[in-house]
């Protein structure tokens, strides 16, 4: 495996403070490798979900310091992280988000045309790429409110991966699928790994889901217990 880092987090800590001050993250250090599928595991409430809001640049109240694709990110202003956030990281959640009246073409086109880099023509384009990619072309008229669950989070996915990111984050991904849609959403990941060099990083409750991933970073009362793929606690 390439061992090229593309997000490396070193001394990651993050504070509450109201009701009362609270340490929740407590020297978070690990690092995604180009093309790794990494998921993390833990108990509710230990704090995989805050971690991801600092990895994904979404909350900056963290001491520490965030490195992707070798540039540091930590310190950088709103408009800059925005940016970085929209170019280089997909983001895939339990609750697709799709605009129910917007069709899934115009919804995959969100966070190209928001990106301003391309046409209007090379973002539908690309868009179309995406949703052959993951087999789902047939749909691009229709509006999303009228497509199956699964078939919402496959656009979900299709979404992540217009701007071309260096690496998809997800939380639950598969938290609302049946088994069926659930193994087809990890395939499509396994798959964006193997062939497009993508790096994923996925909170997950799914054991099986874990157990089929690169590496399960195992979380506690927010830290790090185990960065390797071994036999993970219980998570029921």
């Amino acid at each position: 495996m390439n061992k090229e880092k593309v997000l490396e987090a070193r001394h990651i800590n993050k504070y509450f403070t109201e009701p009362v001050r609270f340490h929740m993250l407590k020297d978070i250090d690990f690092n995604v490798n180009r093309g790794e599928f990494v998921s993390i595991m833990g108990k509710s409430g230990c704090g995989k979900s805050t971690l991801l809001y600092i990895l994904s640049t979404m909350d900056t109240a963290y001491e520490g310091e965030l490195d992707l694709n070798g540039r540091k990110l930590t310190g950088l202003s709103a408009e800059e992280l925005a940016y970085v956030r929209n170019k280089e990281i997909g983001f895939v959640f339990q609750f697709h988000y799709l605009l129910p009246e917007f069709t899934v073409l115009e919804n995959v086109m969100l966070p190209g045309r928001k990106l301003a880099v391309k046409s209007r023509q090379e973002v539908e384009h690309d868009a179309m790429e995406k949703l052959k990619l993951l087999e789902i072309e047939q749909l691009a008229l229709k509006h999303a409110s009228r497509i199956s669950g699964g078939e919402k989070q496959r656009v979900a996915i299709a979404r992540a991966l217009i701007n071309e990111p260096s690496i998809i984050m997800g939380d639950e991904p598969t938290g609302n699928l049946d088994s069926r849609n659930a193994d087809i959403v990890f395939s499509i990941f396994r798959e964006l790994c193997t062939t497009k060099n993508l790096s994923m990083l996925i909170v997950t409750h799914d054991l099986d889901f874990a157990e089929k991933t690169d590496r399960i970073i195992e979380m506690a009362d927010g830290s790090i217990i185990n960065h390797g793929h071994q036999e993970p606690f219980n998570y029921s």
